[in-house]
């Protein structure tokens, strides 16, 4: 390359600047999703020690994220908690095993109202007892104090943020 075609070194800067940027970026995305699935074993773990295996990890987590709430599909989906399809899917499953009451909603009869039976709010209490036993055990350890939980989730919500933003406004 010639002489007067090389970056100058403002240019070197801030491909570095980018390339450890990029490289922070992806390792976070790889991180999200390890630990995603990793939280759907532990879950699933818990569920085989019990004995319980009429219901999977996803669907345990949903039965949880529901709670006390009567809510419709499109709603779970709104929430960002699940995509499409497999909320209708795992809904009908929860239904079908016991874990879930349906009705047709009284204002729009094309959507569903699930909420939880006496048996899937035992299963929502078997998964907050493991979060409370995790959180006991975490801050026992002194290892991740309750602010760098919230330094960490201030950064989730604004990467959540930036891409509901690119959702919303570039598509």
């Amino acid at each position: 390359m010639p002489m007067n075609r090389m970056p100058g070194p403002e240019k070197i800067v801030a491909n570095a600047e980018h390339d450890v940027f990029l490289h922070s970026y992806l390792d976070t995305l790889a991180m999200v999703e390890r630990l995603h699935r990793l939280l759907l074993d532990v879950i699933k773990d818990e569920f085989e020690r019990l004995g319980i295996i009429d219901i999977n990890a996803v669907q345990a987590l949903m039965v949880f994220n529901i709670g006390n709430n009567e809510v419709t599909a499109g709603e779970l989906r709104s929430r960002g908690y699940y995509q499409g399809s497999n909320v209708s899917y795992n809904l009908k499953k929860l239904v079908d095993a016991g874990y879930m009451h349906h009705e047709k909603c009284s204002v729009d009869r094309r959507a569903v109202r699930v909420r939880l039976t006496e048996r899937g709010q035992r299963v929502s209490g078997i998964v907050s007892e493991l979060f409370h036993r995790h959180a006991r055990g975490i801050n026992a350890s002194g290892a991740i104090t309750s602010q760098y939980f919230r330094e960490v989730n201030g950064t989730m919500h604004l990467l959540e943020r930036y891409w509901t933003d690119q959702i919303r406004y570039i598509y």
